[in-house]
């Protein structure tokens, strides 16, 4: 899977998260969403994982340190197919 095909399934999985998250915050006692949401969490963590291992951190907060600041940064990588 290429970085614009896994960037696009982390945005819809992140996006699915949110959306649950919302819906329990009004009926925290529906136990299947809360099941949905356990599901797609872990969807959205296997595919961050699959992303930063293949093409870098996504942000500041998830870099250790200085490798944030390694060469070369994000935006020179460029769009490859990591």
């Amino acid at each position: 899977m290429n970085k614009t095909e896994l960037l696009k399934k982390l945005s819809a999985a992140e996006f699915a998260l949110w959306d649950l998250h919302l819906y329990l915050d009004t009926h925290p006692g529906d136990l299947a969403a809360v099941g949905l949401y356990n599901k797609y969490h872990k969807k959205y963590m296997m595919l961050r994982e699959e992303y930063e291992s293949a093409c870098g951190k996504l942000s500041p907060r998830n870099a250790q340190g200085v490798e944030w600041l390694k060469d070369p940064w994000p935006w020179e990588k460029g769009w490859c197919d990591c």
